[in-house]
């Protein structure tokens, strides 16, 4: 078993339930699954982009991404529906844990000029949303094997009913929000 999935079963769990007396352990949030995307306008141009996009992203989730498609044509874009336009992966249980476990502990870390992240990203339903700028961070990613530098979006959903429980809960997985 995972590191974060015993520190939620062990210390979590019974901090939440102090915190915001729930009478039922089934009432107390959950991490659900993490959803990791990555948007690519300029593969509407160059598909080739697309390509490494899918690699760097199997090397930072292990797993392999699903290709999205543009949902409507956009003529000012040059975008016909069902073009190929960026790629994401949706992971949970093991796999989820893991990967924040490593964003958390390595990642966030090599960001440069790192502060905390924003505490204010919530959706109002206990939701997290992250974004990073480029890829580079991510020390699974080789930098000599890099083209394009390009951005992704974190989205960490939970069971939370609102946004202070959600704030509560990745707090006390170790999210560095700032103060």
């Amino acid at each position: 078993m995972g590191l974060f999935k015993e520190k939620y079963q062990q210390e979590i769990i019974p901090a939440m339930r102090k915190r915001f007396a729930y009478g039922n352990v089934m009432e107390i949030p959950r991490l659900e699954k993490v959803v990791v995307n990555m948007g690519l306008g300029a593969a509407v141009q160059n598909v080739k982009i697309l390509d490494s996009a899918v690699t760097e992203m199997a090397a930072i989730t292990g797993r392999k991404p699903v290709i999205t498609k543009a949902r409507k044509s956009i003529a000012q874009f040059k975008l016909r529906e069902g073009m190929p336009i960026g790629c994401m992966v949706t992971l949970r249980r093991d796999a989820m844990y893991e990967f924040l476990e490593r964003l958390i502990t390595v990642t966030l870390p090599r960001v440069r000029d790192f502060k905390g992240i924003s505490a204010k990203a919530f959706d109002g339903r206990g939701n997290y949303s992250l974004g990073f700028r480029d890829q580079v961070v991510f020390p699974e990613i080789d930098l000599e094997n890099v083209d394009t530098v390009k951005g992704m979006n974190i989205a960490i959903v939970t069971s939370a009913k609102n946004d202070e429980e959600g704030r509560e809960l990745l707090t006390l997985f170790g999210f560095p929000f700032r103060k």
